[in-house]
């Protein structure tokens, strides 16, 4: 199929990035950072145990327990109020306990079905209150995202989200830098690609915008982990780390997400490769485990209206994932039983303390003990 001439613009616009990437001119901002042989940090995002529905003060208690030293709140909900003497309060509370605190809201993207107007108001109003709750929390990092692999349908398909949210973006560079924030774009439930998030980063500004890199969501796009960390690892600012399982059906693969080491990602390259692009990010664990599933259904001819930039080389590097990989199998000692909210809660928490466990003993991630 034929695509439009700007889509080929920009890509010999990240073609031309991913060469000066390979020369060393995407240097990020930690990247004057002493390099050491510490592990990396180790945190989690609070949507790994969202059905406990607890606030900021409960979360950071919990983080607390559990010695990690980062905790993502990556949604605005979280709080209590939003006015400065309460966020003063959650901050300190973190910095009594040794947690490192990043902020988070959804998407910011105007156009995107995702797009919350009638709670969040203008786009740009949204983005601006995202930014004074990180400053007000003393967090540099602000994540947020575009929307989700619906955003990929319909007349212009996903270039004009990204149009629309780099305006955005824009729009508020100048309260980003005064706060010295830094706002972190996720890829998201099947939206951008990684080539795609970088096109956002540097089309908007990077001196003010990075990634947060889900490599479960990248899976969702048709990328192998691993390339989606060698694209997106420059801009690297946090991150949202799950594993999955992938494997082929009929009419293309599917992905499920899985607790860390329960699927396919071949972790320990993964980890070394983190290391090298981006070690002073945190390893932010965001466990979904046996829930959601999507099968790309790529066989289908339809499939790629949706897909006009993928790229040969990257794609096939997924389907050798999913050639290697195997349907999941739900890991022995998960509690079972009657779906119930307690055993929801439950399983939400068995998931991430297993996979943190498995973090710490196999990969050595975690700076506490």
């Amino acid at each position: 199929m034929s695509a439009p001439a700007e889509f080929w613009n920009r890509r010999q616009f990240l073609g031309s990035l991913a060469a000066a990437g390979a020369a060393g001119c995407l240097a990020p901002a930690w990247a004057n950072e002493l390099a050491d042989e510490r592990p990396l940090k180790l945190g989690f995002d609070n949507f790994s145990i969202r059905a406990f529905d607890w606030k900021a003060p409960q979360l950071i208690d919990y983080a607390a327990s559990l010695a990690v030293d980062t905790l993502l709140l990556s949604d605005l909900d979280v709080y209590e109020s939003l006015e400065e003497d309460y966020l003063t309060r959650i901050r300190e509370q973190a910095g009594r306990a040794g947690i490192e605190l990043q902020a988070g809201t959804g998407s910011i993207c105007p156009t995107s079905k995702s797009y919350n107007a009638a709670k969040w108001g203008p786009a740009e109003d949204h983005a601006r209150l995202l930014i004074r709750t990180a400053k007000r929390l003393g967090t540099p990092v602000a994540r947020c995202y575009l929307g989700s692999r619906r955003d990929r349908e319909g007349d212009g398909g996903l270039a004009r989200h990204i149009d629309e949210m780099v305006k955005v973006l824009k729009a508020v560079r100048s309260e980003a830098e005064d706060s010295g924030v830094k706002i972190a774009v996720e890829n998201h439930a099947g939206d951008m690609q990684a080539w795609e998030l970088v096109q956002l980063i540097e089309e908007a500004g990077k001196s003010f915008v990075g990634a947060t890199i889900d490599p479960g969501n990248a899976t969702w796009t048709l990328e192998d982990p691993l390339v989606n960390l060698e694209l997106l690892g420059p801009y690297v600012v946090t991150t949202g780390i799950r594993d999955t399982a992938v494997w082929e059906t009929e009419s293309g693969a599917m992905c499920m997400w899985a607790n860390m080491g329960q699927g396919v990602v071949d972790w320990t390259a993964y980890v070394k490769r983190f290391r090298e692009l981006c070690p002073a990010a945190p390893f932010v664990l965001e466990i979904i485990s046996y829930r959601w599933s999507h099968e790309l259904t790529y066989l289908q001819p339809e499939f790629w209206s949706r897909y006009p930039g993928v790229r040969a080389p990257e794609f096939a590097r997924f389907v050798a994932l999913a050639k290697r990989g195997r349907p999941f199998e739900t890991p022995d000692g998960r509690p079972a039983g009657d779906a119930t909210p307690e055993l929801e809660r439950a399983q939400q928490k068995w998931d991430l303390e297993q996979s943190l466990k498995y973090c710490r003993e196999v990969l050595g991630i975690g700076r506490k003990v």
